[in-house]
């Protein structure tokens, strides 16, 4: 499934209209849920979820920084072409800067606490900004040779980058390694790995490989794969599925990864040990994401909605609970947004008008029904 189809058609029928742009100007707050206010009496503290008028947001990253002074989050608005850049302090937000790209930027990835590279398809390039006082400002682009979907930091050495990005659509990947000290010198080495391989993350380890390396789902072929940390290494098939592998995360330990299947009303884990799959009961619906909390406790992403599940050994459901979100949700990224010691989950909605971050302790926060 073209994930422009669904970002659009999801737009349409979920919300109905194009969603104007959130027209807070640079230092605005963000306050509650979206530009409403808290209720009279209300503690700002207190707020469970805000969101952030960022429409269409297909990728972005937060990072925060050591010392307690607050996280940034990049978001990358796709429709609206452009680089959105928030502080996150506590339990409110602000934006700080939008810059314009070339058509139909993709993700974001933080190479620094000031340095971060976006994904963008027209220019078939990595654009990479620098975060100066409140403004990003675009140093360099580097071309990669085909329209990107993702971007992923692999390693980062006192200035030395190297970093992977994976296609829209295609089967060749991109190596890159960049120096900032020297940006113009910028190696760029081209892979074959699988049709469109969507949103590749680190693993610690996989079967019969007990070396960190990189996983990812590829949409066209419907299967996961596993590689290691350079082009050298080989490509090996995890497992392969009948319904659309859309996107795969390891869980904490590294013992399972989960596969968020987008048809057929299953989800399933793979046993990165012993290779062993096993299905997981889900809704008609199917997943877009999915973001392990712990080994046997998964958030999944949604139409609106987020379905929290514990699993038992065998992979049975006990439990399921619900979060709302405002729009589809295809990014999950959990982070202590307030530093108060429970992970928070960003939620970045790929067709809606709005991100949400919404506040831990997540199980406990979440409903048995949705209303």
């Amino acid at each position: 499934m073209s994930m422009k189809f669904v970002a659009t058609t999801a737009a349409a029928a979920l919300l109905g209209a194009l969603f104007l742009a959130g027209c807070h100007g640079n230092g605005a707050l963000v306050e509650g849920a979206g530009t409403t206010p808290p209720a009279a009496g209300a503690s700002q503290a207190a707020a469970t979820q805000i969101k952030l008028d960022s429409p269409h947001v297909w990728g972005g990253e937060v990072r925060c920084p050591p010392g307690g002074g607050g996280c940034l989050l990049v978001a990358i608005e796709h429709e609206r072409n452009a680089v959105a850049l928030y502080k996150l302090q506590g339990r409110s937000a602000r934006l700080l800067d939008r810059q314009g790209v070339a058509y139909h930027p993709d993700s974001a990835v933080w190479l620094s606490d000031d340095l971060l590279a976006a994904a963008v398809e027209e220019s078939h390039s990595l654009d990479i900004f620098r975060v100066e006082g409140d403004k990003l400002r675009r140093t360099q682009q580097i071309r990669v040779g085909f329209a990107p979907r993702d971007v992923v930091l692999v390693r980062a050495d006192e200035g030395d980058y190297t970093l992977l990005v994976t296609p829209y659509s295609g089967k060749n990947v991109a190596w890159v390694r960049w120096a900032s000290a020297k940006p113009d010198l910028a190696q760029v080495q081209s892979q074959s790995w699988c049709e469109a391989p969507w949103h590749p993350t680190r693993i610690q380890y996989a079967p019969d490989a007990p070396a960190a390396g990189l996983t990812v789902a590829c949409l066209k072929d419907r299967k996961v794969i596993a590689t290691g940390m350079d082009s050298a290494a080989a490509i090996r098939d995890l497992a392969q599925f009948d319904a659309v592998a859309r996107h795969a995360r390891p869980s904490p330990s590294g013992k399972w990864l989960y596969v968020a299947l987008e048809t057929g009303g299953k989800n399933a884990r793979i046993d990165m040990q012993s290779g062993a799959v096993q299905y997981l009961e889900s809704n008609p619906r199917g997943n877009v994401a999915a973001a392990p909390l712990s080994d046997d406790l998964v958030i999944w992403g949604d139409d609106r909605r987020l379905g929290l599940q514990r699993f038992d050994a065998a992979g049975q459901v006990l439990e399921t609970r619900w979060l709302k979100t405002s729009g589809f949700s295809t990014g999950l990224q959990l982070v202590d947004v307030d530093a108060d010691g429970a992970l928070d989950v960003v939620v970045l909605n790929s067709a809606g008008s709005a991100i949400d971050v919404i506040y831990g302790p997540l199980w406990e926060q979440a409903t048995e029904t949705l209303e």
